[in-house]
């Protein structure tokens, strides 16, 4: 009580004494400060009860007034006297000795304000980097510690001045071999530092403060100065007898973050997080190699992603996994007792995917080697140790669940970097085309291309919808190694080369060897209503010529569309019977899709038409590979599948067609393509379900009302009843006319942007 009032008696004394030069009022506050140390006995009485922050945060008020009437830039003699001085050491000596309890609090509040307030840079100075430094060691050597805040604030701050200026970053690197000569040197005592500031001044007044301030040539050596000197030459000592190898480099500045991200407090390890995103985000290689090299980071990212892996329940529903919130680290604020919906597992699965959102996020933003290295520890260290084992056991709960967590990160990352590792994690490097009776290097690969064909219905969809989500990533490498490796010499086709009456039947518009579709048994009895509209508008595509006969590709739109829509028998299609289930829905759909995957794949340089037959290896036996050849084997039994398993195997089919690659849209979208033998496109395993379709109606009775009312129950337009005989069937045939809609809607619109310059 008696402090606070003598505190209160000064500072009315202060106002009332007439107003001094700046630097001799700096000069009086900072010696008020050293008066304190050298003349009080009671070291246990708390700061709190001096007049220490009062004048700590006087002499802030006061450099800051300083710079405000000097010209930008300038350093005036405040700023001078505080850094020849080197009080901010002194003040770190004091803060780390926490002398009075407390100061080391006002210590780290002071710094930051310094560097907060001060526009001028710095950090440059080496009486200013190398206390900052020295202070930034305190941070986080204990966890929640009183100064938990200060602390975070302070690094905070130095961080943001890192990203202001990189290059101050090769500052904070310290040399392993510095830090331990630094260690090694004791602190110079507060009692004899505060006497060195002493003896730096001239005769003082009844009122403390210096009469003439002495001169930076007239000062006398300052026992900091003597540190500083021993130190560097026991630095050169241990040089010497390492025999100048110079080890790797300590970066306190993460160490000390990364000891805050683990506080009990959640919103200190989220302003940790913060910083260190700040970090990684510094464009000097020296940093981004020391960040990954010399720092726990990447052991911290996957470490903690590795538990909250492990900690997630085993019976945790998929569907949850599926459905659950987006997440976005640092607002993760969950409340079970709050959240009506919650399920078993919810905080977990919540708190694992905000972890992987700020991994993400963080190897986004990083430099471009460091973001290189902190995903492939990623990659090794927690999808290779800890993901891949559950992905490849035989549980099947244990797969459902396994797979679900994988479809949903492979949904949420943003990185491009991580993206990387997770397809490589994923599919392997391989680029090379695929052999039916080779024995993958990449056992993961082929485990998961398997689950498409589960016993499971549930793994399969699963996988499937996993699948669905990787081929709209934008990375390359997806569909080559899943698709176009197999698809490169374009050995699935049957190569004539032109005779010269098939010049004449070119030249006047037809596809040499093209068959009618009015010729193919399949394909008589065609209503009018089955044929597209608007034929002037699709005759805008190019007509076959000699450079581009229907060998390479090029078939006319109108009959690549038709050769789509009439494949299903009229007995067997009920969509005209229902309003708003026309081919046109899918057009819009269509277009939107197909433009948006022509944005992701323009930067990889995809041919515009396909690879000449003269340059292809026709002779090599062709392989549609394992990943299409499951789901052309699920096509294949469209009929006999449940209703959701042919949604979801007919919904990659046409991510897959949308992709604009002229080999793509050849062997899955031109019904006209001469397959070599032994080989079998999308349209031709349609083709063969519709002719065991065309034999299994005959054997059902009223076949086309129960179809109808199964498509209005489906649409919801009619209520659930008794279940209806040949249900699987008849689920199938809807699907397959859909899904025949669908690719003649894919194949008119890439057709007609092809056509339209």
């Amino acid at each position: 009580m008696f402090s606070k009032f003598t505190s209160i008696l000064q500072h009315a004394v202060e106002a009332l004494a007439p107003s001094l030069p700046l630097q001799e009022d700096f000069v009086y506050h900072w010696k008020a400060i050293t008066h304190y140390y050298i003349e009080t006995s009671d070291d246990k009485a708390p700061v709190t009860d001096t007049n220490i922050p009062s004048h700590l945060e006087q002499m802030l008020d006061i450099l800051v007034q300083e710079e405000n009437e000097r010209e930008s830039g300038e350093t005036g003699p405040c700023m001078e006297y505080l850094l020849h001085h080197k009080i901010l050491e002194t003040l770190y000596t004091l803060g780390k000795a926490d002398c009075p309890p407390g100061m080391k609090q006002q210590v780290l509040v002071f710094y930051t304000k310094l560097l907060g307030r001060i526009r001028q840079p710095l950090l440059p100075h080496i009486n200013v980097h190398r206390p900052v430094q020295k202070l930034i060691r305190l941070c986080g050597e204990v966890l929640a510690t009183p100064t938990e805040n200060e602390e975070i604030q302070f690094l905070c701050i130095v961080c943001a001045k890192l990203k202001q200026d990189p290059y101050l970053v090769n500052f904070f690197l310290e040399s392993k071999l510095k830090s331990l000569a630094s260690k090694a040197t004791p602190d110079v005592t507060s009692e004899d530092s505060l006497r060195g500031q002493e003896a730096l001044s001239t005769d003082t007044g009844q009122s403390g403060r210096p009469e003439e301030p002495v001169e930076p040539e007239d000062r006398p050596a300052h026992p900091m100065d003597e540190l500083s000197t021993s130190l560097d030459h026991l630095c050169v000592a241990s040089l010497s007898e390492a025999s100048m190898v110079r080890l790797n480099q300590d970066y306190n500045l993460v160490n000390s973050l990364l000891n805050l991200t683990r506080s009990p407090d959640g919103r200190i390890a989220v302003k940790a997080c913060e910083g260190l995103m700040l970090l990684v985000s510094l464009p000097e290689p020296a940093a981004a190699k020391c960040l990954t090299q010399s720092t726990c980071l990447c052991e911290l990212l996957t470490d903690r992603l590795a538990s909250l892996y492990k900690a997630l329940p085993p019976s945790v529903d998929p569907l949850d996994i599926e459905t659950v919130e987006a997440i976005n680290w640092g607002l993760d604020s969950y409340s079970h007792k709050e959240d009506a919906s919650a399920f078993p597992g919810k905080r977990a699965l919540i708190s694992f995917l905000s972890w992987f959102d700020y991994c993400d996020q963080l190897i986004k933003e990083a430099q471009k080697t460091a973001a290189a290295a902190l995903a492939k520890a990623v990659h090794e260290r927690f999808f290779i140790g800890v993901m891949e084992p559950q992905l490849m056991q035989t549980s099947e709960m244990g797969i459902l669940t396994s797979t679900a967590l994988l479809h949903r990160i492979v949904r949420q990352v943003t990185s491009e970097d991580l993206l990387q590792e997770i397809v490589y994690f994923i599919l392997g490097d391989q680029r090379e085309p695929e052999t039916l009776a080779e024995i993958s290097r990449h056992p993961l690969r082929q485990r998961l291309i398997e689950h498409c064909d589960h016993i499971s219905d549930e793994i399969s969809i699963m996988t499937l919808r996993m699948f669905e989500h990787l081929l709209q990533k934008p990375n390359e490498h997806i569909l080559y190694n899943l698709v176009l490796r197999n698809l490169e010499e374009r050995n699935y086709t049957e190569y004539k080369p032109l005779c010269p009456e098939d010049k004449d039947v070119v030249e006047n518009g037809l596809t040499a060897g093209a068959v009618d579709l009015e010729e193919d048994p399949l394909f008589t009895d065609m209503a009018p209503e089955n044929s597209l509209p608007n034929q002037e508008w699709l005759s805008s595509s190019p007509p076959p010529t000699p450079d581009h006969p229907k060998m390479d590709g090029k078939t006319e739109v109108h009959k690549i569309v038709n050769s789509f829509l009439c494949l299903v028998p009229d007995e067997a299609k009920s969509s005209y019977h229902v309003e708003g289930t026309g081919y046109d829905t899918y057009l819009r759909d269509a277009h939107r899709q197909f433009r948006d995957y022509c944005a992701i794949c323009l930067r990889w340089e995809w041919p515009g038409s396909p690879k000449a037959l003269e340059k292809c290896n026709l002779e090599a036996a062709f392989f549609e590979g394992h990943f299409l050849k499951v789901l052309f084997d699920r096509m294949g039994r469209i009929l006999d599948q449940p209703y959701d398993v042919n949604l979801q195997v007919t919904s990659v089919l046409s991510r897959l067609s949308l992709f604009p690659h002229p080999h793509i849209h050849e062997y899955l979208l031109d019904p006209y393509v001469n397959l070599a033998s032994g080989c079998r496109s999308l349209f031709s395993v349609i083709v063969r379900v519709v002719g065991d379709l065309m034999v299994r109606i005959q054997r059902i009775q009223d076949f086309t009302p129960k179809l109808l009312l199964v498509r209005k129950r489906l649409l919801g337009l009619e209520p659930d009843g008794p279940i209806t005989d040949h249900l699987t069937l008849l689920e199938g045939v809807i699907v397959l006319e859909e899904f025949c809609k669908e690719l003649a809607a894919i194949a008119f619109v890439k057709c007609h942007a092809s056509s339209t310059p």
